[in-house]
């Protein structure tokens, strides 16, 4: 989660007649060790994307949260400070606009998103109020660290160096996915050798840029003609192209991409080559973690988590269990 994800922060507006679906389908916040993981419930998710298909601009505003009730035993986990003020600071970064969907974005000037519902969902079980305070990518564990916040979430997937300065409570996997256009003779990758022969695009700096570049030599020596990698700095206009025929494929974070795929024409989800298990982050000890993930849990076992993921049509990318601390994947 490094530039890629802040590259995706900064997506500018294209041209009239492209610009709702290319926002739309605008990369959102991922991380760069992103990825989805097992379905939540595939068969109820599949009705949003219908409609959302038959009119790419809309974006969901369906209420899968207020109905939810808080939880008295999970409640009892919080710290004293926390039940008796009702409140927990959560550190974030600031999403204007849409083009941070499915995770965050604004509408009205009210925040929205996958990632919004999933926190304003957990604090109904908590029977807390969410105070979000805005920092940036790079200080918003640190800011966990020295007490700043008491909670942050910002698709931080669980890696080892992580998980030695904060704990994790799962809610998602977001990993590494290919987006191509609907006509390629490719309908799902697995392994670089799938792209041989194919121009991607992906961000410049990122985990994606490493993944091709580590597996540049895979295609010759499997005797296939390699891949073409070019570069931008702006998912927009990686998307611009795919449409226009100048790539092939496009690289980047799971959810996002399987949202692009959602909501623009003439593509396809080709699948993903890696997940990385993505949490709320607590100080190292802290009682807020297991509260948490005992509250992620909750929602996944009363179906209110399935909704929320049906809402963002995102099929496949819940989870069935919240942990703490899981084994990172690198």
């Amino acid at each position: 989660m490094t530039s890629a994800r802040r590259l995706s922060r900064r997506l500018p507006h294209l041209a009239a007649a492209t610009a709702g679906l290319i926002l739309l389908a605008a990369c959102g916040s991922s991380s760069d060790d992103s990825g989805s993981g097992a379905p939540a419930s595939g068969k109820d998710q599949q009705a949003p994307g219908a409609s959302q298909a038959a009119d790419p601009s809309a974006i969901p505003t369906q209420d899968v949260v207020s109905s939810i009730a808080a939880d008295p035993a999970i409640r009892a986990e919080l710290p004293a400070k926390a039940r008796d003020s009702g409140k927990l600071i959560l550190g974030t970064t600031q999403a204007p606009g849409t083009v941070g969907l499915p995770h965050a974005g604004e509408q009205d000037g009210k925040p929205i998103g996958l990632d919004v519902d999933l926190r304003n969902a957990v604090a109904k079980v908590l029977g807390i109020e969410w105070d979000v305070q805005y920092g940036t990518f790079p200080t918003v564990i640190p800011g966990v660290q020295n007490g700043r916040y008491d909670v942050g979430q910002d698709n931080f997937g669980a890696t080892k160096e992580r998980e030695k300065v904060v704990d994790f409570a799962t809610y998602l996997n977001d990993g590494q996915a290919f987006l191509g256009t609907k006509d390629l003779p490719v309908d799902t990758v697995k392994d670089l050798t799938d792209l041989c022969g194919l121009t991607i695009a992906t961000g410049p700096g990122s985990t994606f840029q490493q993944i091709l570049t580590d597996g540049a030599g895979k295609c010759s020596a499997a005797g296939k003609k390699p891949y073409k990698v070019q570069y931008f700095s702006d998912n927009s206009t990686v998307l611009l192209n795919l449409q226009n025929g100048k790539i092939d494929v496009s690289f980047g974070p799971t959810l996002g991409v399987k949202y692009e795929a959602a909501h623009l024409p003439n593509t396809k989800f080709l699948g993903e080559i890696s997940t990385t298990p993505v949490g709320f982050v607590t100080a190292k000890n802290s009682p807020l973690a297991k509260a948490i993930s005992d509250a992620v849990n909750k929602l996944i076992a009363t179906g209110d988590y399935a909704k929320i993921f049906a809402k963002w049509n995102l099929p496949g990318s819940g989870i069935t269990t919240s942990e703490l601390n899981p084994t990172p994947t690198f």
